[in-house]
């Protein structure tokens, strides 16, 4: 730890010296750092839930000129001129989303899930309002989080933010706690205006349906953060929040949705207005042209490629999960099957802590993040050196990757967390397996490998 420590502060060091010795030997610095980070992910696991890698046609659109590009508000309606095919290209956009989710509305201008988030609740709620969420611990994004962690929700919109009552033992919300919990709040005079489902931590398809009456009942506007499981969503295998009772439904589209990093909203018509304003001008400007291109991109490979993609995802993931228990590692949720989207949860304390079995498979190529649990901030652990680890399937089942893969996969991660074997040996055996998985799959075009470095300046 202390070696690789010192390494890093050695190697950053030099990067500062050469970059002191002029402007030319950053701007070659970027350029091979660059490509030994697509290197590196060739010979890699990526196991990262919150990512993906796009198709060669995604990453054709995300370099075009649209990247260079201004075209504030809606099309048809815009601030600047030069936008005769970007408004095309953006309407074909919405049309693909609204098809692929079966909504009647879709902003597809957020630049992030954050920034669509802060939409909602910028068009939904006003300050000091109440908003039932999950606690980080239990699962909930940054961006639903209470002030003084600074999460978004609180920190940015001066929101108040409420838990949903949490089972740690079917690591999810508890129906009639919850229901229990919010009777207290309004007898308090602590009315919730806004529930946000869905979260950074999400195993299993959240209660939207059994819950959804009892919300609007009491005047609480639903709306489900997608961001993680949308591409699940997409392909008809996870759960339908628009359809069991969401009024508003949130997204990233670069998780199990493989486009390029970015965000979207979608609703019912009658809160298309709200929505397109608190966009913009409320919370964008420019919204990455470019990125709206590859989103459609994405959107039209979903159509095609999406049923067949989420099944495979979730068959990955529940046979990981089985193999990693199977390798006698505490996987999380066993009453339960592990889980029924793209990610895997495994609680570490028995080997150190989240953060430094992190590192250790990081070194040895499996690419993954610490996790916190429902537990850790009780147990004095917190975000950089909590009790658990993450996994997700969704880029490894781009790569090709089926369920046998997966049990080869879980003894990787075996031989370094329980065998304690030197990572850089087990990283040799990674990269040996990896060979085989270098093409993208669910995509019209496969050309171009998963991560070429596709080079325009010529040295």
């Amino acid at each position: 730890m202390i070696k690789h420590v010192i390494n890093k502060y050695f190697k950053l060091r030099h990067m500062m010296r050469r970059d002191m010795g002029g402007s030319k030997n950053s701007y070659n610095d970027v350029f091979k750092l660059i490509k030994e980070h697509h290197n590196w992910f060739k010979r890699s696991l990526p196991l990262i839930a919150s990512e993906n890698v796009p198709s060669p046609a995604v990453r054709e659109a995300i370099m075009s000129d649209f990247g260079n590009r201004y075209a504030e508000g809606w099309p048809g309606e815009r601030v600047y001129a030069g936008c005769v095919y970007i408004d095309q290209v953006e309407l074909i956009c919405m049309s693909l989303a609204k098809r692929l989710f079966e909504a009647e509305f879709a902003d597809v201008r957020p630049v992030s899930g954050v920034c669509a988030n802060l939409a909602i609740y910028a068009a939904f709620a006003e300050p000091s309002d109440i908003m039932l969420t999950l606690s980080i611990p239990s699962g909930g994004h940054i961006s639903h989080g209470r002030k003084e962690n600074a999460g978004t929700a609180g920190f940015v919109r001066g929101l108040s933010i409420e838990t949903f009552v949490f089972d740690k033992e079917e690591m999810n919300i508890d129906v009639d706690a919850s229901k229990k919990k919010i009777e207290q709040l309004i007898k308090g005079g602590k009315k919730p205006k806004m529930a946000m489902f869905g979260g950074s931590l999400f195993l299993f398809p959240h209660p939207v349906k059994e819950l959804a009456d009892y919300l609007k009942n009491h005047g609480v506007f639903i709306c489900y953060d997608a961001a993680h499981v949308a591409g699940l969503i997409a392909g008809k295998k996870f759960q339908d929040p628009l359809r069991e009772g969401a009024e508003v439904m949130t997204m990233s589209t670069h998780k199990t949705l493989f486009g390029p990093q970015g965000g979207i909203i979608l609703s019912s018509e009658k809160h298309a207005e709200m929505i397109k304003k608190s966009t913009f001008p409320g919370n964008t400007s420019n919204h990455h042209l470019h990125h709206v291109a590859g989103k459609a991109i994405a959107f039209a490979e979903m159509l095609e490629f999406g049923t067949e993609y989420a099944e495979q995802v979730i068959k990955n993931a529940k046979m990981f999960a089985q193999s990693l228990y199977n390798a006698g590692l505490n996987v999380l949720a066993e009453k339960n099957g592990f889980t029924k989207s793209h990610q895997i949860v495994v609680d570490v304390s028995e080997y150190g802590d989240g953060g430094t079995v992190e590192e250790s498979l990081e070194k040895a190529g499996i690419i993954c993040n610490r996790q916190l649990l429902p537990g850790d901030i009780k147990a004095g652990r917190h975000y950089m050196h909590p009790g658990g680890i993450r996994f997700g399937t969704s880029e490894i089942t781009r790569l090709g990757m089926k369920e046998s893969d997966m049990k080869e996969l879980a003894v990787f991660i075996k031989r370094v967390i329980i065998g304690k074997e030197e990572p850089s040996k087990v990283s040799d055996d990674v990269a040996d397996y990896r060979e085989a998985f270098q093409k993208i799959h669910y995509a019209f075009d496969n050309d171009v490998e998963a991560y070429d470095y596709i080079q325009i300046i010529k040295s």
